[in-house]
């Protein structure tokens, strides 16, 4: 095992001082000079570093340069902190040192390249450690920008990165096995691709990387200054560690777009703001795991997953959430695995957003069997004695708008003791196919403070538009006027592999259930041993403004439903056994069953009336009714 340790890094710095330097001239400029300990880059100068050199002043006139030869990058650091560099352009890749007088411990390390491709762009990555199968690559790494602490090839302990210029990592680690303990990370200025990672305090990527980061402190503020992000099969470990980040400032010229290689803010179509997120899962085959944490995002979100495809997502015994007005905890698309136990999420907007197509989410409790689970299958490494200290804990969800969004196709399941406390629906459905379950025999619980548990609508994201060749974020949603034309091709009494379904089992729900979709979804819902007081009812929903733009993007998904017979959103109940539904206003179904110790009533004090199809009808326990059903409370 190597052992780098501070006096290395400055002795290897000094050594350099005064290395030889290689101007590149234009033809009329003159020569940069070098004088002592002083490095002079005029006006409309390339200066050229062969090797890395240490001065103690550096001034950089407007239109100098500091170059590096072919296949190497050049990273300043004054007094141990990287600064100086930012983005030559909005959307590109390359940072240049600015004019300036720097003055200090100035260091200039000349470092081999470790270019990353994402899709169409290749970007320079410099990194203060780069870590690869043979340990700490020094020819690849910044070491003047890594104070402190002890490195071997296998672990950095108690070490601190500061950056304050742009598109700087902190760690990254290639097909390795590595623990960072106790890092400090303190990032200010933008990165550049949380999908790429370019601009990150750490990156684990490679299908051979298991990354243990255990006790860290993360902190950036910054356009997408991730703070953690496992790619291309890593298995990344975060454990007793805090996660902070917070928004930067946009370039003024920055266009908003879902092209991912130029993505650096929030789709607005998703009802957020913001421009960073706390952490990344992408690529195929991830894994990222967090484990008594903190990890907080100022808005857009803390804990994401993007494209790829087998990603597995794990939060156990943490905070999640965001210190602004929206966001979420997570992010679930293709078919990701997200999974949540004895957690606490405080959010701004959702816990989750499930985009699908074939995402699965589970919410639950870290009992001793789950987390001994996933140790197993997860790789965690944790020792007996982890786990053992692990308590035993249920989730609960705290969220300043709804509880879930789907705007694709998923599963989600809570179960165990979860508490999902929102301002606004828990289920915000926007006309995906869905397979709900809620299992309340351990104390799970709802409550939504305006008293719809689950909301089925249009889908109210306008889409990107093209504009010259791009995908930009300038759509506009429009509010549909008139009444929805009846498909008689859609059976709205019949359950459908692709409808809006959810089941509970052994809970007690007060809230109601309003299906407001135009065309064709039905609003599936099972109720086994379970209690439901509200309203149950096909609807028509209408948003609060008639245009939603990205001025006004928290209008999506705030309507209003009026109940009404369902034209191509029908709604089918049953009601298991054990179960009763408390109607408390009119509501319209297309389907309803009723087990044979199943009841359906009025609340105290009141009559229920239901009519099949016009015909006033004795509903009766143990019959099924189809067509169309009018349930009045009078």
């Amino acid at each position: 095992m190597t052992l780098i340790t501070r006096r290395s890094i400055l002795i290897a710095g000094t050594a350099t001082a005064g290395a030889v330097l290689a101007p590149v001239a234009s033809a009329t400029a003159a020569p940069a000079t070098a004088r002592g300990t002083r490095i002079t880059v005029a006006a409309g100068e390339t200066y050229e570093l062969s090797a890395t050199t240490r001065v103690a002043r550096l001034s950089i006139a407007e239109g100098g340069k500091i170059a590096a030869p072919d296949g190497y990058s050049v990273t300043l650091t004054v007094d141990g902190v990287e600064t100086g560099q930012l983005l030559t352009e909005t959307g590109g890749t390359r940072t240049l040192i600015q004019a300036g007088t720097y003055g200090g411990d100035v260091v200039l390390t000349v470092a081999e390249a470790n270019p990353v491709t994402y899709e169409t762009l290749t970007f320079p990555f410099r990194q203060a450690l780069y870590v690869d199968a043979g340990g700490v690559e020094r020819a690849k790494s910044v070491l003047t920008s890594v104070i402190g602490g002890r490195l071997t090839d296998t672990a950095a302990k108690n070490v601190s990165i500061t950056s304050t210029g742009e598109c700087f990592d902190g760690v990254y680690v290639k097909d390795a096995d590595y623990k960072l303990e106790r890092p400090v990370i303190s990032f200010t200025g933008n990165g550049r691709s949380d999908f790429a990672g370019y601009g990150a305090a750490v990156v684990g990527t490679g299908s051979a990387t298991t990354l243990v980061v255990d006790g860290a402190r993360i902190a950036t503020k910054g356009v997408v200054r991730t703070g953690v992000i496992a790619d291309a099969g890593a298995n990344v470990v975060v454990k007793n560690s805090r996660i902070h980040t917070r928004n930067g400032v946009l370039p003024a010229d920055y266009q908003a777009t879902v092209e991912t290689p130029y993505m650096q803010s929030v789709p607005w179509m998703l009802g957020l703001d913001g421009n960073v997120r706390a952490t990344n899962l992408i690529g195929a085959g991830s894994r990222a795991t967090y484990l008594d944490s903190t990890v907080f995002s100022e808005t857009w979100g803390a804990l994401s997953v993007e494209g790829g495809r087998g990603l597995k997502l794990t939060v156990v015994n943490s905070q999640v959430g965001n210190t602004g007005s929206y966001g979420y905890g997570t992010y679930a698309i293709g078919d990701a695995t997200v999974r949540v136990l004895g957690s606490r999420f405080d959010v701004g907007s959702y816990a989750t957003i499930i985009a699908g197509p074939a995402a699965n989410v589970h919410y639950g409790d870290s009992t001793p069997e789950a987390v001994a689970a996933l140790n197993a299958e997860l790789e965690l490494g944790l020792s007996e004695g982890e786990l053992a200290a692990l308590p035993a804990q249920n989730t609960v969800v705290n969220s300043g708008h709804f509880g879930y969004m789907f705007f694709g196709a998923g599963t989600l399941t809570l179960d165990g003791g979860t508490v999902i406390n929102s301002a606004k629906a828990t289920f915000l459905n926007k006309g995906q196919q869905t397979a709900i379950s809620v299992d309340g025999s351990q104390g799970a619980r709802l409550n939504p403070r305006n008293g719809i548990i689950l909301q089925l609508m249009e889908l109210d994201d306008p889409g990107p538009v093209r504009v010259n060749g791009r995908m930009m974020n300038v759509g506009v949603y429009t509010e549909p006027t008139g009444d929805p034309t009846k498909d008689v091709g859609f059976d709205v009494t019949a359950v459908h592999t692709t409808d809006g379904a959810a089941t509970f089992t052994s809970i007690a729900l007060k809230g109601d259930f309003y299906n407001g979709m135009r065309k064709g979804k039905n609003m599936v819902l099972t109720f086994d041993d379970s209690s439901v007081k509200g309203v149950i009812s096909a609807s028509r929903t209408q948003h609060r403004v008639s245009t939603i733009d990205a001025s006004n993007f928290y209008e999506l998904g705030e309507v209003t439903n009026t109940t009404q017979a369902a034209v191509n959103n029908g709604v089918v109940v049953q009601l298991g056994a054990g179960s009763t539904w408390t109607v408390t206003g009119t509501s319209y179904l297309t389907k309803f069953a009723l087990a044979a110790d199943a009841v359906v009533e009025a609340p105290r004090g009141k009559k229920l009336t239901v009519t099949v199809d016009g015909t006033v009808t004795a509903v009766a326990a143990g019959q099924t009714y189809a067509g169309a059903i009018t349930l009045t409370v009078g």
